[in-house]
């Protein structure tokens, strides 16, 4: 049976660097016998807790179930101001108040890129963080943070081997880390 992973792209915008990443790893991993499908959240609002008493919304409702029933969760962010972009805080923010927790007991991947030197390094180690509360399993290694993006990426795709490699390396790690969780 394929490995269900349920990816989250901490950046909206169509064009995305990192959506490209995603959508790389989404390329991939068939031949690792996974599958990739791509939680949305660009319709969840921002949190209030007078919206959860009104009733939590359906867009968030989805979101935790896909991610309930998944094996493994990746999640692919830029780095904004040296942290998490705040739709996926505010995503991570209403699944937060879920019960059952989605992510209690799940095996999560980080990557992500951005322009400068040292990749999406400071979000990752800031999203970790969140994720231990969470009571997730996030992947210690190997990281995914793909520096220096303008000359790796063509015509919407990720074209750097070494890049492309680091993926791949890092969804084959997130599904044995998976299956050790899920034998336990």
């Amino acid at each position: 049976m394929s490995t269900r992973i349920v990816a989250l792209c901490g950046s909206l915008r169509s064009a995305s660097r990192n959506q490209q990443v995603l959508n790389a790893a989404i390329d991939i991993a068939p031949s690792l016998d996974a599958i990739i499908t791509q939680g949305k959240f660009d319709d969840v609002p921002l949190y209030n807790q007078d919206v959860q008493d009104a009733g939590v919304p359906p867009a968030v409702t989805t979101l935790a179930q896909s991610i309930a029933n998944a094996d493994a969760v990746l999640i692919v962010s830029p780095e904004y101001n040296y942290s998490v972009p705040g739709v996926l805080k505010n995503v991570i923010d209403w699944l937060s108040r879920m019960s059952p927790q989605p992510f209690a007991g799940k095996a999560v991947a980080i990557m992500g890129t951005s322009p400068g030197a040292i990749g999406t390094a400071r979000m990752q180690y800031h999203l970790r963080q969140t994720l231990v509360f969470l009571d997730a399993h996030p992947l210690n290694k190997p990281e995914v943070m793909i520096g220096s993006y303008s000359d790796k990426f063509d015509e919407g795709k990720l074209i750097d081997a070494k890049a492309l490699e680091m993926v791949e390396r890092q969804l084959v790690s997130l599904i044995a880390w998976s299956k050790q969780l899920r034998a336990l």
